[in-house]
């Protein structure tokens, strides 16, 4: 089976050059390697070019957001499994090569997420869960305690694309990831229609990726980056989640963002105040007659 790896970048900076070189690292010879440019104006992408010659750039001449980039890239891809990575995200040693085994030895797998780190090697959360209510209860630090220490591949409802392995075949039929999401949403999207073809997607702890600061996401929407991530789920819920799932999720969001607010107020802290207020703001607002 041949691997294709798709970076989609804007602005990722000095971010990329450690990406690519940690996948060109990865096997020998090195993966097919697709570099999805959404007209970064860094100069993060030129540098790619001389750097990295083999590898394929596809420019889209806007910014296209990750959903319609990384489709644009797996279009480009000739691997027989599309592994997505972001482009602030580095490959530890054996990583790429330990995804996608898991996923090609698991009955059933058409999908399979690595698990993250922080620069320091501290835990970062991988994966949740379809449903509304565990998702923001359970989708926790405390929630998933009990799954941290695992070393072997388990099944997930779904996977961040932040290092993400989907089987060619499957990602065509799927159609891809779906267009209206800009950014966040997208890969829970992806992994519940696989699961509504009877396709599991599977968490692999031993494939590792330290992934760094959410340049991009953190460029385009400042402290308002965890609110866009609340509205792409509610996108999901609004389309996809079924009857009072939104309501349920936009109840709880609330309720759970609002105290997380007033918790930071008291401890003195204005920076997460605001954060926090505007994903209350983002729930309060949210208009699903808007999801087309």
């Amino acid at each position: 089976m041949t691997v294709s790896v798709i970076i989609v970048n804007w602005n990722a900076g000095a971010a990329l050059d450690p990406c690519l070189a940690s996948v060109v690292a990865a096997a020998t010879p090195p993966p097919e390697v697709v570099l999805v440019d959404n007209a970064s104006s860094d100069g993060s992408t030129a540098a790619a070019r001389v750097g990295y010659p083999g590898v394929r750039v596809v420019e889209t001449g806007a910014n296209l957001g990750f959903a319609l980039g990384a489709n644009r890239g797996a279009a480009a891809a000739s691997g027989d499994v599309l592994v997505f990575l972001n482009p602030d995200a580095r490959l530890l040693p054996g990583a790429l090569a330990t995804l996608v085994d898991a996923l090609l030895a698991t009955p059933g797998a058409g999908v399979a997420g690595g698990a993250l780190v922080d620069e320091r090697g501290r835990w970062q959360p991988g994966w949740a869960r379809f449903d509304p209510v565990r998702h923001l209860l359970l989708d926790t630090t405390l929630g998933r305690l009990a799954t941290r220490g695992r070393r072997v591949p388990f099944p997930v409802d779904w996977v961040y694309g932040t290092f993400m392995a989907v089987r060619h075949d499957l990602f065509r039929q799927l159609g891809g990831f779906d267009a209206r999401y800009f950014v966040y949403g997208e890969d829970l999207d992806l992994c519940h229609r696989a699961a509504r073809l009877g396709v599991r997607t599977i968490h692999v702890p031993a494939a590792r990726a330290v992934h760094g600061r959410n340049l991009s996401a953190a460029q385009r929407f400042g402290a308002g980056r965890e609110a866009e991530v609340v509205k792409g789920e509610m996108r999901f819920y609004a389309s996809r989640g079924g009857p009072g799932a939104l309501r349920r999720f936009r109840a709880i969001a609330t309720c759970k963002f609002g105290l997380k607010a007033a918790l930071a107020a008291v401890a003195g802290r204005p920076a997460a105040v605001a954060t926090y207020g505007r994903v209350v703001r983002a729930c309060l607002a949210f208009d699903p007659e808007a999801v087309a």
